[in-house]
């Protein structure tokens, strides 16, 4: 990719004047691409269908080139998209890609408008994630996110409601019906901290058992003699796009607030971390076992905060 996203803060809370084109742009050319290969029209036949050719297609699901309401509009119905708020909400996200501006850091998403980390997010083919001394929140249950919001940000009762729902609607894609491959490395640290007290920790360690089943995800646990930090100190996602012109992109977050990366030395280094988590966590096929005996375990102790 051409575009530099070093410069994009992850999550918007500014006006959409504030927002990074190129992004966006990327954004909506994944998700096109995802609705014309779904409804299995080929790049020449969509081109066609805007008086365009095949590369104009492929510049624009790259999100190389600035898009038009017009030809939008047409891709969709030509892609079987008859949802009126949905095409509303692509001709609004046409809108700020072709506009002028910057990012800024925030962490204020909201659940009213396609967000840029949710669009990446929803369009990733693989999602990898870390979060140090945490569980990584696309596997949190409700009770235990309102628990760590609650604690983290002490934030009034219906913004920590909002969250919790903008975060069900973000972890629905782990079991929609064309899922992602998620893979997530965990602290054993993170799995022994009874957060919100002995039932929200009971609930969330099965819920995390069932995800452990499903065939799209992964998790390893890392045990306590490794250290996490010392690997990895940063909580980070790398996302990956079947589109094979799409690079990868890292989104971390740091006291300055998100960050999204796709330098391929950049890449390099949070390849190298994940690598050594990896490396350093037991087996996938150990962590049936492992949620079991720790939840056997830890069921006999006082949980209670």
């Amino acid at each position: 990719m051409s575009e530099d996203l070093t410069a994009v803060a992850g999550v918007c809370a500014g006006q959409d004047s504030d927002e990074d084109p190129a992004l966006l742009r990327r954004v909506l050319g994944v998700r096109l691409r995802r609705l014309r290969e779904s409804a299995g029209i080929s790049g020449d036949a969509a081109g066609r269908v805007i008086r365009a050719s095949h590369s104009k297609i492929s510049r624009l699901e790259a999100g190389r080139v600035s898009f038009r309401a017009v030809d939008v509009d047409d891709l969709l119905t030509a892609y079987g998209v008859r949802d009126a708020d949905l095409r509303d909400e692509y001709r609004h996200l046409v809108e700020r890609a072709n506009r002028t501006g910057r990012w800024q850091a925030g962490t204020d998403l909201t659940a009213s408008r396609p967000d840029t980390y949710l669009a990446l997010e929803e369009a990733a083919s693989l999602i990898r994630s870390y979060a140090p001394s945490l569980m990584p929140d696309l596997v949190w249950t409700p009770s235990y996110a309102h628990t760590i919001f609650a604690i983290a940000d002490r934030q009034p009762a219906a913004d920590i409601q909002r969250r919790i729902e903008l975060l069900a609607r973000r972890q629905r894609l782990l079991t929609r019906a064309d899922p992602p491959r998620a893979w997530f490395v965990i602290e054993e640290a993170a799995l022994r901290r009874p957060l919100g007290g002995a039932q929200i920790w009971q609930g969330q360690m099965d819920h995390l058992a069932e995800l452990a089943q499903r065939p799209n995800i992964t998790v390893q646990v890392l045990p306590d003699h490794i250290g996490g930090p010392a690997i990895s100190g940063t909580p980070f996602t790398m996302l990956r796009f079947a589109a094979p012109e799409l690079s990868d992109i890292a989104h971390y977050l740091h006291l300055a607030g998100p960050q999204f990366l796709d330098k391929p030395a950049e890449l390099d280094r949070f390849n190298s971390a994940w690598d050594r988590l990896c490396v350093c966590a037991y087996p996938p096929e150990r962590t049936t076992q492992l949620l079991d005996t720790l939840r056997t375990t830890c069921s006999t102790v006082d949980l209670s905060l």
